[in-house]
């Protein structure tokens, strides 16, 4: 037999593929579909091992399914717009649109030469006016709907970027793209109003019971709801009340202070009344060069005495006295705080510091307030009518009689803040909107969308949207009064772009609608859903909230996206992850190269489970191309004539093993999603394929276990499982064959070998259903042509089977 042949092999059958539309996919009414999405590939220019993990799980589901007899819906496309492609277009004088392009094509060819099994005919790209006219549809459908608005707000800055960065994008005070320190600004922003949909994002997580339990513990504590209540400090002397949320109402009468986040808009509005003001504002120019994280965690507290301002205790009635620091964020609850040192530890050690009075209002079981805040449950004291009452039922009490006397309300609070939409950049949907000093903000009429990015714009990187440079961008009339007006030139986030890219798919070509409804009927949910961890509080969030939006604009039925998620580990190379910007990848083109995409995707799939970490290693790669083979040299081996016969027990050997590897493999991908084990169990088979001496004289049998072999083993090396399967006479695709079944009564009834050992020596073995009981076992031993003579004239002491392990007898 010649040697196999990895690279004529494999782009035999990606042709073929191709040419016979094999993975492509159609509404089939009364057939069980099954939709299997990798999340949507960026377009950075080339693939390294890891997306090579994330493409290959997603293929083995894919293909898994459909040999089940499943529609299969797996498309692909590309998140194409973003910062990488602008920053290019700066530094290397080429357009995004280009440079973007250059990539795709450089991808695609790297993704068919893998085999994935992704129906090519759904290809998109984000950057495509025919895609992003829909973004612009649904900004303008949830600006109709009040989700969406435009806000003077302070925000996160990448100075690097030169862009503002949602909440969400800041990953310990640094960009999550560039790993730059972030700043805070004051700028006019487009919002979108997820907060609307927080209790809904909730709610939602608990029938996700395909998700990683760590994902929906991420999102609940993201999404942070608490309860509590809104207090009114009235500030005296003027005009204005400080609102304060809380979630202990019950510490009320202990409240000595107040704190506002430096960022907090009373100070600019109450500054001709700050006698230190300009010692205020140095304050705040140092806390925008920290992170939150810095600010929040950080032991050594500061901040600044607001003199001239005092604030009323609407609980005691006392002035106490406000300061700014930055531990106080504007990211949760209002953005300020009453401070009560006696019981919360930040505050007593600020109180320390500034020599603020500490009031206590909690009586607990040794309680001192003298060395540290007394943070637990117990009994109010110096609290007017709510003394001697548990603080577990101060809680209600305190926050309806707030309600009652008029200065506060019980409420709930959310960590989720408003999602930050605009950024100053070109490469990404343009936000449709008309500025006219006649009408105010008027949205494009739907007519003209989309409204398309224009080619004559300057990239300078100087932190304003290159948009502006454009005069035939720029200048429109209002479509209200038709006076001279100006397009925003903001761009939108392009984490909008990836929120609904999954109903695209349903239906890609549509030119009238977004989508088809009848079409995202059928295929939605997603069923396995595959991408990384780090996505959990960023695009996860964002696809929920925007698929909820769209049910509730009756163009969605069901209420998640993604009925199962699996979260990848990472591959890393010495330990470190994978990432093109430290240069430590490994490019699949060199393993194709030297050992075919099969051995690529055999080692990357065989190496951990697909949820753990998978340290890159050479000498693996080698042994998967050592297995497949040994593969391809079984083809010759059951095909070979030999002179012996197989008994009936050698057969069912193999026709056990068999069966019994069928459903280990099936149950290790559809339930477990654990591909190593799968693979090992085929390895097994292989193994006992090369040790039976029965071949083509066992009535068919080991060649009915060398053919379950290539279909078990088509999901993860579909090339040269294709090529036998030819070379054994079939016509049909092995991709699109039947999944073998397996019988349950074949495992069941097995035959096993037992030792036998007579007065602690090992005489031989019998075979024995696995079923047998003592006395069979008995009979057994007694007739076995090898062992009997050892019992012959001697008297059984003892005659002890342990039950499918050990037979042990002792004579005399």
């Amino acid at each position: 037999m010649l040697e196999y042949n990895s690279a004529e092999v494999e782009k035999k059958w990606q042709r073929k593929w191709e040419e016979n539309r094999v993975f492509e996919s159609k509404e089939i009414l009364g057939k069980e579909k099954y939709y299997c999405l990798s999340m949507f590939v960026y377009p950075s220019g080339n693939l390294h091992m890891g997306h090579v993990r994330n493409y290959s799980i997603g293929d083995v589901f894919a293909r898994f399914y459909k040999m089940k007899g499943k529609n299969v819906l797996h498309p692909v496309g590309w998140d194409a717009f973003g910062l990488p492609a602008e920053n290019a277009a700066i530094k290397n004088n080429i357009h995004p649109s280009k440079w973007t392009k250059q990539n795709i094509n450089r991808m695609r060819e790297q993704f068919k030469s893998l085999g994935i099994s992704y129906d090519w005919s759904r290809e998109f790209a984000t950057c495509d006016p025919e895609y992003y006219k829909w973004n612009q549809w649904f900004f303008i459908k949830m600006w109709q709907k009040g989700l969406i608005f435009r806000k003077n707000a302070n925000v996160n800055w990448c100075p690097s970027c030169n862009t503002v960065l949602a909440n969400e994008q800041v990953l310990n005070g640094m960009c999550w793209r560039c790993d730059s320190r972030t700043e805070h600004i004051n700028l006019e922003q487009w919002f979108i109003k997820i907060t609307n949909y927080a209790d809904k994002l909730l709610e939602g997580n608990k029938s996700l019971n395909g998700w990683p339990e760590q994902v929906l513990a991420m999102q609940r504590d993201w999404i942070g709801k608490s309860f509590g209540a809104e207090i009114d400090f009235v500030l005296n002397g003027l005009n204005k009340k400080l609102k304060i949320f809380t979630t202990r109402p019950d510490t009320l009468f202990g409240a000595t202070f107040m704190v506002t986040a430096p960022e907090h808009e009373i100070i600019s509005e109450i500054k001709s009344e700050i006698t230190n003001y300009n010692e205020v504002l140095k304050y705040i120019a140092a806390s925008s060069c920290k992170s939150n994280i810095e600010r929040a965690s950080s032991r050594h507290k500061t901040g600044v005495k607001l003199e001239g301002i005092k604030a009323i205790n609407p609980a005691t009635g006392k002035e106490i006295p406000v300061f700014t620091a930055d531990y106080v964020l504007t990211t949760y609850g209002t953005g300020a705080i009453m401070a009560v040192p006696a019981h919360d530890q930040r505050d007593w050690e600020f109180a320390k510091k500034y020599n603020i009075p500490v009031t206590e209002v909690i009586k607990g079981n040794n309680s001192s307030i003298e060395k540290c805040a007394y943070e637990d449950e117990g009994i109010l004291v110096n609290s007017g009518q709510f003394s001697g009452i548990k603080s577990a039922e101060a809680l209600n009490l305190v926050s309806e009689w707030v309600e009652k006397q008029g200065f506060g309300k019980k409420t709930v609070n959310f960590k989720l803040k408003n999602w930050l939409i605009s950024r100053q950049r070109y490469w990404g949907t343009p936000i449709p909107m008309i500025h006219c000093k006649e009408c105010g903000i008027v949205p494009v009429p739907e007519k003209d969308l989309p409204v398309v990015l224009p080619e004559d714009v300057k990239f300078t990187g100087k932190g304003e949207s290159p948009l502006k440079s454009s005069e035939t961008f720029l200048n429109v009339k209002c479509p209200l009064c038709g006076m001279d007006a100006k397009r925003e030139t903001d761009t939108m986030d392009t984490f909008v772009d990836s929120s609904w890219y999954y109903l695209r798919f349903c239906d890609p070509l549509n030119n009238h609608s977004a989508f088809d409804t009848a079409k995202a009927d059928y295929w939605m949910p997603v069923n396995q859903y595959i991408g990384g961890i780090e996505h959990a509080c960023m695009h996860l969030v964002y696809s929920r909230f925007w698929y909820k939006v769209m049910r509730d604009l009756n163009l969605a039925k069901q209420d998640e996206p993604f009925t199962n998620l699996l979260t990848q580990g990472m591959v890393t190379l010495n330990g470190s992850a994978m990432s093109k910007s430290k240069g430590n990848i490994v490019s699949p083109d060199k393993i194709i190269e030297k050992y075919g995409a099969d051995t690529a995707r055999l080692f990357i799939l065989f190496a951990a489970p697909p949820q753990k970490q998978l340290d890159w290693s050479a000498e693996g790669v080698e042994g998967c191309w050592r297995f497949i083979n040994r593969i391809w040299r079984l083809f010759d081996i059951v095909n070979k004539k030999t002179e012996f016969a197989a008994s009936e027990k050698d057969k069912t050997d193999i026709l056990r093993i068999m069966h019994r590897t069928i459903k280990k493999v099936s149950i290790d991908i559809e339930k477990k999603t654990q591909f190593n084990t799968a693979i090992s169990s085929v390895i097994e088979l292989v193994n006992v394929l090369y040790s039976y001496k029965y071949h083509s004289n066992d009535d068919g049998i080991s060649m009915e276990a060398y053919k379950t072999v290539i279909l078990l083993m088509t999901p993860f090396i579909p090339h040269i499982c294709e090529e036998i399967w030819e070379m054994l006479g079939y016509k049909e695709y092995v991709s699109t064959h039947m999944w073998p079944g397996y019988d349950e009564s074949i495992i069941e009834t097995s035959y096993i070998e037992l030792p036998v050992q007579i007065n602690g020596r090992l005489k031989g073995k019998i075979m024995v259903p696995v079923q047998i009981d003592e006395d069979e076992v008995k009979k057994t031993v007694n007739t076995n042509g090898k062992i009997a003579p050892y019992l012959k004239d001697k008297q059984i002491i003892k005659f002890i089977y342990v039950k499918n392990k050990i037979v042990t007898i002792v004579v005399k």
